[in-house]
C-alpha cells in the first residue's frame, strides 16, 4: 500500500508521523532545562539521572498493556488516551513547584509515549506489509525530527523560562490530535491474517514474558517503592513465576532469536536514547570553550538521523537489516569513544560519527521483529521497544552514577580538603552507596573553589562518555553472532503472513 493511494491514509500516517514528534518534543526539552530544574530544585547527578530514567520506563507499562488488548479495544481508542496523558503530562511539568511534580509529570509523560508507540508502529507496518523496515524508518524519522525542531526553538528561546520551553509541547500535541480525530485504522496484519490471539502470544512465550516481567520488577522495585538495595535480586521469583505459568498457557517457550533480541534491545535504547538524553549536559564543558550551546550536539546528531532514515531502503535492500544494525553498532562505538576525547572542531567529527551509527537502531530493530515474526503481531513487535525502554532507565541512572562516584574518588584521593567541605552525606542507588557534590555548599564556594571542582565533573563527564561505548560494542557482538546464524540457515529471509490483499485501511 502507497500512503499516496488515498487521502485517508495520508492523513493518517502524517498524524502517526506528527504524534512522535510530540514525544521528541517532551524529550529534548526536558534534556536542555535539566540543568534549571538541577539548580532549582537542588538534584545531583544520580537524581537527574532518576528524572530522566522516569522519562523511560513507564513507556514499558502502556506499551506492555495495549500491546495485549489494542486490537480489542481498537486503536483509535489506544490513540485518544495517548493524547490526553499528553495534555496532562505537560500541564504538570509547566506548573511544577516540587522535584516530586516533575518526577509524575515526566512519568506520565512516558506512559502517554508508551501509548503512542503501541499503535503507530503496528499501523505503519500493516499499511505497508512489503517494506516495513524502510517505511518503520520514515516514521521514525519524526523523533529526531521532532528533537531538531524542538531542539533549535528551545536554543533560541534563550534565557526564557524552562516553563516555556516544556510547554512547547503543547502545540504539536493538538496538532496530531486534530489530525487523528476520528480516523480509522487498518486491522492489524495479524487479524486480517486469522492468527489467533494465542498463536500472537506463542511468539512472545515464556522467554519473552521472563524478560518483560523481571525488567517490570526491576523498575517497580527501584522507581515505585524506591528500594535501597535487592532491586534485581526480588523480582526474579516472580519473573519465573509468571514465566511458567505464561508458558504452560500458550503452550510455548516463545522464538529464541526474539529472546534474544529483547536482550539486544537493553543496550540499544541506552546507546540511542540514554545517551541522547546526557549528551548536552556532557559535552557542555567542551562545548562551551567553543563559544557553543550545548544543545547543539543533540540538534546536529538529529539532523543526521532525521536524513538517513528517510533514505534507510537502499542500505537495507544492500545490508539486510541485521547488517545495517551491526554496521551501526560499529559506528555508534567508535563515535562515543571518540567524543569522550574530542574537543575543539574534533566534537563535530566525533559527533557525525556517532550521530550516523545511532540512526537506524530503533526503527530498524522494530523493523527486523515485524519481519521476522509477524505472528506475533501487536505483542512482538511493541514488547521489544518496552523492554529496551524497561532497561534504558537502569542505562539513564548508570551514566549518572559515574558522574557522582568518578568525581567523588577523584576529589578524596587530590583534593581532600574540597571533598570534605562540597561532597554531601552517602546516598543509596541501584549501583550502590556513593557521594555526591551538595550543590548548595557548590554554590557559596569561592571561584577558584568552583573552578576546580568544574574540572573533575568534565573529566568525569567524559568518563561516562567513554563507558557508555561498551554498550554498542556489545551489540556489535551480538548481531555478528545472529549474521552467522541466519547465514549457516541459508540467510536472512522476511516472513510473510497470507492476507486479503489491500488491507483495509
Amino acid at each position: 500500500m502507497n500512503p499516496t493511494s488515498s487521502p485517508h491514509a495520508r492523513r493518517l500516517f502524517l498524524g502517526c508521523f506528527i504524534a512522535l514528534v510530540t514525544c521528541a518534543f517532551g524529550f529534548i526539552v526536558r534534556t536542555q532545562v535539566i540543568g534549571e530544574w538541577q539548580s532549582q530544585f537542588n538534584l545531583d547527578e544520580t537524581q537527574k539521572g532518576d528524572i530522566l530514567g522516569v522519562g523511560f520506563w513507564p513507556f514499558a507499562f502502556s506499551i506492555f498493556l495495549f500491546s495485549f488488548i489494542i486490537d480489542k479495544v481498537g486503536y483509535g481508542r489506544v490513540a485518544a488516551f495517548g493524547f490526553f496523558c499528553h495534555i496532562v503530562s505537560t500541564f504538570l511539568l509547566v506548573t511544577a513547584t516540587s522535584a516530586r511534580q516533575l518526577y509524575w509529570g515526566t512519568f506520565i509523560f512516558a506512559l502517554s509515549n508508551g501509548t503512542v508507540e503501541s499503535y503507530i508502529n503496528g499501523a505503519v507496518a500493516t499499511m505497508f506489509p512489503n517494506e516495513k523496515t524502510k517505511w518503520l524508518n520514515i516514521l521514525h524519522a519524526g523523533w529526531p525530527g521532532g528533537m531538531v525542531l524542538a531542539g533549535m526553538l528551545g536554543i533560541a528561546m534563550g534565557n526564557l523560562s524552562w516553563q516555556w520551553k516544556v510547554g512547547l509541547t503543547f502545540v504539536p500535541t493538538l496538532v496530531y490530535g486534530c489530525i487523528l480525530l476520528g480516523q480509522h485504522f487498518p486491522v492489524s496484519e495479524r487479524v486480517a491474517a486469522g492468527v489467533s490471539y494465542r498463536e500472537m502470544l506463542a511468539d512472545f512465550g515464556a522467554l519473552g514474558a521472563f524478560v518483560a516481567t523481571y525488567f517490570i520488577g526491576v523498575q517497580v522495585c527501584e522507581g515505585i517503592l524506591h528500594m535501597s538495595a535487592g532491586q534485581f535480586i526480588w523480582p526474579l521469583l516472580p519473573a519465573l513465576a509468571v514465566a511458567a505459568i505464561f508458558g504452560i498457557a500458550v503452550g510455548s517457550i516463545g522464538q529464541p532469536i526474539y529472546f534474544a533480541l529483547l536482550l539486544i534491545m537493553l543496550p540499544l535504547a541506552t546507546t540511542e536514547l540514554g545517551v541522547d538524553s546526557w549528551i548536552g549536559d556532557l559535552m557542555a564543558p567542551e562545548m562551551r570553550l567553543i563559544g557553543l550551546h550545548a544543545g547543539w550536539v543533540l540538534v546536529y546528531t538529529s539532523l543526521i538521523m532525521t536524513v538517513l532514515r528517510c533514505f534507510a531502503g537502499p542500505l537495507i535492500h544492500k545490508l539486510s537489516p541485521i547488517g545495517l544494525l551491526a554496521s551501526c553498532s560499529l559506528l555508534a562505538a567508535l563515535g562515543l569513544f571518540s567524543l569522550s576525547k574530542a574537543a575543539g572542531v574534533t566534537i563535530l567529527l566525533a559527533a557525525t560519527l556517532y550521530g550516523v551509527g545511532k540512526s537506524f537502531f530503533w526503527p530498524t530493530m522494530l523493523g527486523l521483529v515485524a519481519e521476522r515474526f509477524p505472528r506475533g503481531g501487536a505483542v512482538a513487535l511493541n514488547c521489544i521497544g518496552g523492554v529496551g525502554m524497561l532497561g534504558l532507565s537502569v542505562g539513564m541512572v548508570f551514566l549518572g552514577n559515574i558522574q557522582d562516584k568518578h568525581a567523588a574518588t577523584t576529589l578524596v584521593a587530590n583534593q581532600p580538603q574540597l571533598a570534605d567541605t562540597y561532597l554531601g552525606t552517602e546516598k543509596t542507588s541501584v549501583f550502590g552507596r556513593y557521594r555526591a557534590l551538595d550543590l548548595t555548599k557548590m554554590a557559596a564556594a569561592p571561584e577558584g573553589d568552583k573552578a576546580e571542582i568544574d574540572r573533575v565533573r568534565a573529566v568525569a563527564k567524559k568518563k561516562a562518555l567513554s563507558a557508555a561505548a561498551v554498550f554498542p560494542a556489545i551489540m556489535l557482538v551480538c548481531y555478528i553472532g545472529l549474521i552467522l546464524h541466519f547465514r549457516a540457515r541459508g540467510g536472512y529471509r522476511r516472513e510473510r503472513l497470507k492476507t486479503p490483499d489491500p488491507v483495509s485501511v
